[in-house]
């Protein structure tokens, strides 16, 4: 299906929920991207900045963030939503390139992270890694 972009710029305080773990295949192994690299996946609450509505989304990167606390304000690098579907099941899951601590220390930061923007030209199939 199509991966989008996904303009963080519009939402308000995104904070770590879910510290990074492995993600793992069923029988209990690493995950890795095209590249080799290992992925870890990211709980992160998410709102728009508008609304009171408040998300869980589980976010997978290649390489595990590091410095984050849970309940930290957190900056999000090309953030990418995929739908997917399988077997009659649908879903929506998401990729980062990056994910930091928004004050840089791995603590509560003061507000949106400056500058957080979307680029790049990722919208190549997530081809499973997701």
């Amino acid at each position: 299906m199509d991966n989008k972009p996904v303009d963080v710029t519009r939402l308000g305080a995104i904070r770590c929920v879910i510290a990074p773990e492995p993600r793992t295949t069923p029988d209990g192994e690493q995950r890795r991207d095209r590249e080799g690299n290992p992925l870890w996946v990211t709980g992160l609450s998410v709102r728009q900045a508008e609304g009171r509505r408040t998300d869980v989304v589980h976010v997978v990167t290649s390489g595990q963030p590091q410095g984050l606390a849970e309940g930290s304000e957190v900056k999000v690098t090309n953030l990418w939503a995929n739908e997917w579907a399988v077997d009659g099941r649908t879903g929506t899951s998401f990729r980062a390139d990056a994910i930091t601590s928004a004050s840089g220390s791995g603590t509560s930061g003061g507000g949106p992270a400056p500058g957080a923007s979307v680029a790049g030209a990722r919208g190549k199939p997530a081809g499973g890694d997701s």
